[in-house]
């Protein structure tokens, strides 16, 4: 049995000597694999034939979480929150994710993952939730401890593809963003809220799986909600889009 590529977007770093790495959380990797796909890992900085030569090969992709999305290219407010924000991962990203959407390819965006495919799209994002968003309850919980911690609920749209794909419409979630959607552009449609009516759930229009999360299912693949999630994106994936 071939099993679905699934690319993995990475995030820029250096090991304990100074050179760089490119580097993703295993719990990205185990998620895909539990639930039937044989993940790859795409680092940043590859030429744009390179990029295109993967996609081609790449049965769907995965807009993996991390640092924050440079002010320029979706022209936000200066704050000083705004922490790791890799150019170079930003363009990687943005183009496949423009052509992943053009073709029809297979996507799940996680947390930035969200943030970016809203950004690729033209949409906007507040740059600090609890600073710029009226109203905001608390999203930025602790990273390093926190990372399955229920902390609020999403409400999905009942007539969504999602809420199939999850197969609940209230979900406990955890919260682990200081970044997210302001502006939707016309070719997304919202359809997962926070208790706030922060945008916590985007689909792509007339695209036969491109979906994107603000929570991390990657760290809730004890819940059956979580695993669904997965499982329906690699069966998309594996059915090439269909």
């Amino acid at each position: 049995m071939t099993l679905p590529l699934i690319g993995l977007t990475t995030y820029n770093q250096k090991n304990r000597h100074g050179y760089p790495i490119a580097a993703l959380m295993h719990q990205y990797i185990r998620a895909i694999e539990e639930a039937g796909g044989a993940p790859l890992l795409i680092p940043s900085g590859l030429d744009e034939t390179v990029i295109r030569a993967l996609l081609d090969r790449l049965d769907g992709i995965v807009f993996t979480g991390g640092g924050d999305i440079a002010i320029e290219v979706f022209g936000g407010q200066q704050h000083p929150r705004l922490a790791d924000v890799d150019e170079e991962r930003d363009a990687l990203e943005l183009l496949l994710a423009r052509t992943a959407v053009d073709l029809g390819k297979p996507i799940l965006g996680i947390c930035r993952g969200l943030q970016l495919i809203n950004v690729a799209l033209g949409g906007t994002l507040y740059t600090d939730v609890a600073d710029q968003m009226p109203g905001a309850i608390q999203h930025a919980y602790d990273s390093g401890a926190e990372r399955a911690r229920l902390v609020h609920s999403v409400r999905i749209e009942s007539t969504s593809r999602l809420a199939a794909y999850l197969g609940e419409t209230l979900l406990q979630v955890n919260s682990l963003h200081h970044q997210g959607v302001k502006d939707v552009p016309t070719r997304l449609r919202p359809v997962g809220f926070a208790p706030d009516g922060l945008v916590e759930a985007l689909e792509v229009e007339e695209h036969p799986f491109g979906v994107a999360v603000q929570w991390h299912p990657e760290w809730l693949t004890d819940q059956p909600a979580a695993q669904r999630l997965f499982r329906a994106f690699v069966e998309a994936a594996a059915d090439g889009g269909r």
